[in-house]
């Protein structure tokens, strides 16, 4: 009984230390010149925070906290910053990027001229490896690669891919097929597109969307990228979410130069990034609006804006949980939409919403990055300051 009663004790101090470790954030950002209560703000149960606080060489400080004002806990960076502002949007985008080199998914089973089933890549080369190189010839799209193949004549070739953060050779020798062509047995993709929505444009004309990164769907990976354009997008029709089912914005992108809304330069876990056109400025539904930190974001009713039927609403919603130090970016906080107007239209948030400004008290703290499969009603959403580069 001793035992059972240690280990239970056991494991709520381990449930509540991680509790409080995702409510007391690393890192908080305050507005230079302006008086804010920063112990106030992150005031919790059992935790207090000392009066003392070491300044950082970078002008920031740390602010001590322990658990019954015994046990040191952690050291909470506060940072000052100035005041910031961007444009709000929530239009619905069209999205293609190349990857830097081609993705292989997957290895196959080629049927030889002999009639036996052979796998020349397998073991060899891996899911979510990028080949770069083909012999001594560059390797930027399937392209470069199937003209490379078409002048295979039986002998190893040496792919040069890149796994990670490191390029590595690997050499492979092609099959014939029943056809009489020599095939590596691989499975390859250099491209993505789809449909979402626009966060932000900041006074500079850079611009952040979706609050989460682009993924491939055979391997899971994060797509590394070459470039990519940001299109205008018009919603043709909505598939309405459902327990069990989520929904989806179906759209039409015309992948046309005068359609092209700006250039896409990194896909990051916490969103993709650019510049938009500055002629194109004008085609964007933009609302600016101060940017909120995590901090200041409350419990209590919100508000989305989003695209759902060629023209941007604001949309009413609850945020009902906040993670300040989650280790997932995109799952920061909880929101639900009340709204009855986008309930009756999409059943809440579906696929195309990811990148919807959340907006609360006239300010933007984050936008919607995922949709609860059983619940489409609700998903998580990440803080603005994560994909703003303040965080």
């Amino acid at each position: 009984l001793l035992w059972c009663l240690g280990l239970d004790l056991l494991a709520i101090g381990i449930l509540g230390i991680r509790y409080l470790n995702l409510k007391i954030p690393d890192e908080i950002h305050v507005e230079k010149g302006k008086d804010q209560d920063v112990s106030a703000m992150l005031a919790r149960p059992f935790v207090t925070f000392e009066d003392t606080v070491p300044v950082s060489g970078d002008g920031a400080y740390f602010l001590p906290c322990r658990l019954f004002g015994l046990i040191p806990f952690k050291d909470v960076k506060v940072k000052n910053i100035t005041a910031k502002e961007v444009y709000a949007s929530g239009d619905a985008v069209g999205i293609y990027m190349q990857t830097k080199g081609v993705l292989i998914i997957d290895t196959g089973e080629i049927l030889s001229e002999s009639g036996e089933m052979e796998e020349p890549a397998r073991d060899i080369v891996k899911p979510g490896d990028y080949i770069v190189a083909f012999d001594q010839n560059r390797i930027q799209c399937k392209q470069d690669l199937l003209e490379d193949l078409a002048d295979l004549c039986g002998e190893s070739v040496t792919l040069k891919v890149r796994r990670g953060k490191e390029t590595i050779p690997l050499s492979l020798t092609p099959v014939k097929d029943e056809k009489g062509k020599y095939k590596l047995g691989i499975w390859v993709r250099d491209d993505t597109q789809g449909i979402g929505t626009l966060t932000y444009v900041d006074e500079n004309g850079g611009f952040g969307a979706l609050g989460h990164g682009i993924s491939d769907v055979d391997t899971g990976e994060l797509l590394s990228i070459a470039d990519g354009n940001l299109y205008n997008a018009q919603i043709l029709g909505i598939r309405k979410g459902e327990k069990g089912n989520p929904g989806e914005l179906s759209g039409l992108i015309r992948y046309e130069a005068d359609n092209i809304l700006g250039e896409i330069s990194e896909n990051s876990k916490n969103g993709i990034f650019g510049t938009v056109d500055a002629d194109q400025v004008k085609n964007l539904d933009l609302k600016k609006i101060p940017v909120g930190y995590k901090q200041d974001l409350k419990i209590g009713p919100a508000s989305v804006l989003c695209c759902t039927d060629g023209e941007v609403k604001e949309y009413a919603a609850e945020i009902t949980r906040i993670d300040m130090n989650h280790e997932d970016s995109n799952k920061s906080f909880v929101i639900q939409i009340t709204d009855k107007e986008l309930l009756e239209k999409t059943g809440g948030i579906v696929q195309g919403m990811s990148g919807s400004p959340v907006l609360q008290n006239g300010k933007l703290f984050g936008a919607v990055t995922h949709v609860f499969v059983q619940d489409s009603t609700g998903g998580y959403g990440i803080f603005i300051e994560n994909m703003t580069g303040n965080a």
